[in-house]
């Protein structure tokens, strides 16, 4: 059965791997399409959902070979999240929630933890969740305030996380934190510092001083809750440190710029669902005589919608292969890759709820769940105006960089001068 979108992408996958995407898309079909609604009535975690990803090793996709998963590139990632957000955020931000709570852990565990928690990560008997945001730090990870203080082989971690999604149903929780030495502050009573190094702990559900609250009400993307977190003079032993001191905030980063490939990559099957979804209605409606979609405004709508989702997958799928080569540019192109999917993503389902009129507003019609998702993806993992700075201090960083090519228009010596 042929597709509305391209399918150019699928050429650069390997046999096996465009055989998960076949499977996604029958579960897509057959169960989490249909059943995408009902995950969406109330904001309690999608368990069956999550089971159905585990079972056909979708979920797996996270996780080294050796613990059970299959180590996939971020290229097939991205078509596989793509294919879930066309029907169900819940679906697709199980698959990149596993990949954000877990990177930390395949990344910076010692060989005995990782062989102890992947493989359960892996069959979903264990989750995990990414603790990074806190009240007066979200996008500026360096402004964390959560404080890891030495004590013997081990740490004191001290502070408040939230919008930690799936906190209420973790089992662990990948900590980012700053780390001192007692001797030379207060501990904990004192402002985390900007000389702080950082640090990731691991820190199980039942430690002693740790508290998750409720989960939070929020506007939509229902199935995964979000929670708030609390430590206390959380005592972590020393083999829970993933990494060394001073390599949190890289396994951050690595998590995060996987995690924006997913939300852009979730965006854009929720632009592409949207717009298939208009584009029905406009050959089943009829308006001053003829179908909705003969009308030429309508037409151009559509026409602006479809290309340019076809050139953001483009963009997303050039950022995807940047961070498999391990380019250095990767997290920059992650951010335009995010940026400007996520941003497309609104508009898209803005507009595809305006084509549909009335009937886009009613909660029974798709597009109403879809237009509240859509702002979620614009926000997390960064919004849009972070990548904007983020990308824009890229380029003025570079073009000052003495190795870069300097435009060949342009006289020697500085610009600044009369000439």
């Amino acid at each position: 059965m042929s597709r509305l979108f391209s399918e150019r992408f699928l050429l650069g996958l390997e046999p096996d791997e465009r055989a998960l995407v076949d499977t996604t898309r029958r579960l897509v079909r057959e169960t989490i399409g249909p059943n995408a609604d009902a995950v969406a009535q109330e904001d309690v975690f999608a368990e069956d959902t999550f089971r159905l990803l585990v079972e056909h090793r979708i979920i797996g996709t996270a996780f080294p070979r050796r613990h059970g998963g299959s180590d996939a590139r971020q290229r097939l990632r991205i078509r596989l999240v793509e294919e879930l957000g066309r029907v169900c955020s819940a679906a697709a931000s199980l698959v990149t929630g596993a990949d954000l709570s877990c990177r930390a852990i395949v990344a910076g565990a010692s060989d005995a933890l990782a062989d102890r928690l992947l493989p359960a990560l892996c069959n979903g008997s264990l989750q995990a969740a990414f603790a990074l945001t806190e009240p007066g730090a979200g996008s500026d990870v360096r402004n964390l305030a959560t404080v890891a203080v030495h004590d013997g082989a081990g740490y004191r971690v001290t502070g408040k996380k939230k919008f930690i999604t799936r906190a209420n149903v973790a089992d662990w929780y990948v900590v980012i934190a700053r780390c001192r030495d007692p001797l030379d502050t207060a501990g904990a009573e004192t402002p985390a510092r900007a000389d702080d190094p950082f640090v990731a702990l691991l820190v199980p559900r039942d430690a002693e001083g740790l508290s998750v609250s409720e989960p939070n009400a929020k506007l939509g993307w229902f199935g995964v809750p979000v929670a708030e977190l609390r430590f206390d003079n959380v005592r972590v032993e020393a083999p829970m440190r993933l990494g060394e001191e001073g390599e949190g905030f890289a396994l951050a980063q690595d998590a995060l710029v996987r995690a924006r490939l997913g939300h852009a990559s979730m965006a854009l099957g929720r632009a592409m669902g949207a717009l298939e979804i208009a584009a029905t209605y406009g050959g089943e409606r009829n308006v001053f005589g003829k179908a909705l979609g003969a009308h030429q405004g309508v037409q151009w709508m559509l026409a602006d919608a479809f290309t340019q989702i076809e050139a953001a997958r483009t963009l997303v799928d050039a950022a995807a292969q940047s961070y498999d080569r391990d380019d250095a540019d990767a997290a920059v192109q992650a951010s335009m890759a995010k940026m400007f999917a996520t941003d497309l993503g609104m508009k898209v389902c803005t507009d595809a709820l305006q084509l549909t009129g009335g009937r886009g507003y009613l909660k029974s019609f798709p597009l109403e769940r879809f237009f509240r998702d859509a702002k979620l993806n614009q926000i997390g993992e960064g919004s849009s105006e972070v990548h904007r700075t983020v990308i824009g201090r890229d380029i003025v960083r570079r073009m000052g960089d003495a190795q870069m090519e300097r435009h060949p228009c342009l006289p020697e010596g500085m610009l600044t001068t009369d000439f």
